[in-house]
């Protein structure tokens, strides 16, 4: 099985991390991250997910392309992610569909859910993935990782009443 490493540049200890990481928990902050989305599309897919404008912040990153469940269309996706265990002890990762703690599940988990086979960009290596949507104790479990590895989704769970999608990428050999 393919081993997907971490993306990271920058610190998640540093100051600056800590407190963008502060920001991006508020409102404000999270619409500040929402209106960036576009431009860190274009430097993600510029730069075959190696950059990111949240790079300062030392979470892993990834691009994600998926089937459009109405359109067919390849779809992709900037996200965050998170190895199941620790780095290198898995080659599954985590992706969460908290959309910023908004009220709606965003359209790429939908697309996921219709077609789970997908690509994952990481360090500019692509990975075909088939997803797993998780549920009950295993989603938890992965929703806590996710925590972990980037505090904010702490932040996210509180601000929506719906469930938030987690999902397994586990590449395909």
């Amino acid at each position: 099985m393919a081993e997907i490493p971490d993306e990271l540049w920058g610190s998640r200890d540093s100051a600056l991390s800590k407190m963008l990481s502060a920001f991006a928990s508020t409102k404000p902050g999270s619409w500040t991250v929402r209106q960036l989305m576009p431009l860190d599309r274009r430097i993600l897919l510029r730069t075959d997910g190696r950059r990111t404008i949240l790079g300062p912040i030392g979470a892993p990153t990834m691009l994600l392309e998926t089937t459009g469940r109405k359109s067919g269309q390849t779809r992709i996706s900037p996200l965050l992610f998170a190895h199941q265990g620790p780095a290198g002890s898995s080659g599954a990762i985590i992706v969460v569909g908290s959309n910023f703690g908004q009220e709606h599940h965003p359209a790429w988990t939908g697309n996921l859910l219709a077609h789970p086979a997908a690509v994952a960009i990481v360090r500019g290596k692509r990975f075909d993935v088939v997803a797993e949507l998780l549920a009950g104790p295993a989603a938890d479990a992965a929703y806590t990782r996710m925590v972990e590895v980037t505090s904010v989704y702490s932040t996210y769970k509180g601000r929506t009443d719906r469930e938030i999608r987690v999902f397994r990428l586990t590449p395909v050999s």
